[in-house]
């Protein structure tokens, strides 16, 4: 067992990158050691060396993308996570955390879209489920939306209350009936 603190581990990460400046995994395992501590500011600029040096170290692009997120940059969050999925498209954490920053534009087509290849990718991964079931609340789709917080509880996710409380708010809502308009056909009744 490692008696390293986390302080420890930032000081030898640093040391490395002093050692070795030009080593794209030195930069990346300082910024990881950062993010840890909690300085994402610092955190950042280390990936975004680390990918200066190496742009195809595709987990520097999810760790900045991660960063972002903690910095609520959200557009850059997910632009740092698309460069992730550009050069592999099977990173299970850059499809979710490209979800999270389309949560948080309100994008539920997006949320969707991002949830729904983490649950391909890992059919296990609860929080994918729950968050798929919160871009499908957000669409209007029910029933998609019951079976894949269902999911998410089975894999042991606990769903926000407020959450549950809406999509049976929803479950509950009479549904609006057609109304047919001569001039421009069906439309909803107001």
């Amino acid at each position: 067992m490692s008696t390293e603190t986390i302080s420890d581990r930032v000081e030898r990460c640093r040391q490395s990158v002093e050692r070795e400046p030009d080593s794209a995994a030195a930069h990346f395992n300082l910024g990881l050691a950062l993010t840890a501590r909690g300085l994402v500011d610092r955190a950042e600029h280390e990936y975004r060396q680390a990918l200066a040096l190496d742009p195809d170290l595709v987990e520097a692009w999810v760790n900045l993308g991660g960063t972002l997120l903690l910095k609520w940059d959200f557009a850059a969050a997910a632009e740092a996570n698309r460069e992730a999925l550009r050069r592999r498209g099977d990173l299970v954490e850059a499809h979710y955390n490209l979800g999270q920053a389309h949560l948080y534009m309100r994008d539920a087509e997006g949320l969707v879209d991002c949830c729904s290849r983490v649950v391909a990718l890992a059919p296990d991964h609860a929080a994918g489920h729950y968050f798929l079931a919160v871009g499908l609340l957000a669409r209007g789709d029910l029933a998609g939306a019951r079976a894949a917080v269902a999911r998410a509880t089975a894999l042991g996710h606990r769903p926000q209350p407020d959450f549950l409380r809406k999509l049976e708010q929803a479950e509950a809502a009479p549904a609006v009936a057609p109304v047919h308009d001569e001039a421009h056909g069906p439309t909803k009744e107001n």
